[in-house]
């Protein structure tokens, strides 16, 4: 497929190798503003704003990529195949589910457990566990300890329904998993087919095992130790 495309208006060449995606388009023009230097629009297709600037020298992007696995494919495949694209991060929040996780806590994705039948497409003859790239999860770990941000490396579980009959909570803590959130396996699984590079970093917005929250002007504004780690990563 030629650029643009249906869903992104940019030109071959007006996205860096690079991109850092959050699910809501305001929390990427936050980003835009707070840590690009002389940013440049490149989408609104859709609402679904990106922009490409510079941050410490190096040539990186923003973009969004919406609510869900489904968007979240859409995006990131065209992002990987058709714009050159090597590496993507993903910030986002997540709701805890083990104990030692607090509000404002980061969750680095090593791995994500999914309830979607995203992965069916590959027809693979088994179940497929996808992992980030081990270099960037190491990075993120260090920028962390070297930051004193707290944080948790581990299992998250990216789940097809925000509004669910039976989420069976229980079931993953008893697996290990620390949280929920609805987008990294998708994103871990498009990165692995296309021979590319991914991580996901959330922060804790909520707890829902503890009935603990932060306001959505919270998540929108004040969710930004993780966009340090992502950005350290460039």
């Amino acid at each position: 497929m030629s650029t643009p495309t249906p869903h992104n208006g940019a030109k071959l060449g007006e996205i860096a190798e690079t991109v850092i995606m959050a699910g809501d388009p305001l929390r990427v023009k936050f980003m835009a503003e707070k840590f690009l230097g002389n940013p440049v629009q490149f989408n609104n297709v859709r609402g679904m704003l990106g922009y490409t600037g510079t941050y410490q020298g190096k040539r990186v992007s923003v973009m969004g990529h919406g609510m869900g696995m489904p968007s979240l494919g859409i995006y990131t495949y065209e992002l990987y195949h058709f714009y050159d694209v090597q590496t993507i991060i993903r910030v986002g929040s997540a709701g805890a589910i083990l104990d030692d996780l607090k509000l404002g806590d980061l969750a680095i994705a090593m791995g994500a457990c999914t309830d979607s039948n995203y992965g069916r497409q590959y027809e693979l003859p088994g179940t497929y566990a996808p992992i980030a790239t081990f270099d960037l999860l190491r990075g993120a770990v260090e920028e962390c300890e070297r930051r004193g941000y707290a944080y948790k490396v581990g299992n998250v579980m990216s789940s097809d329904t925000f509004y669910t009959e039976n989420a069976h909570i229980d079931k993953w803590i008893n697996m290990g998993v620390m949280a929920v959130e609805m987008e990294i396996a998708a994103l871990y699984m498009n990165a692995a087919r296309a021979g590319k590079r991914a991580l996901g970093i959330c922060t804790v917005s909520d707890h829902i095992v503890r009935g603990e929250s932060t306001t959505a002007e919270e998540r929108q504004n004040t969710f930004t130790k993780m966009m340090d780690v992502a950005f350290s990563l460039i």
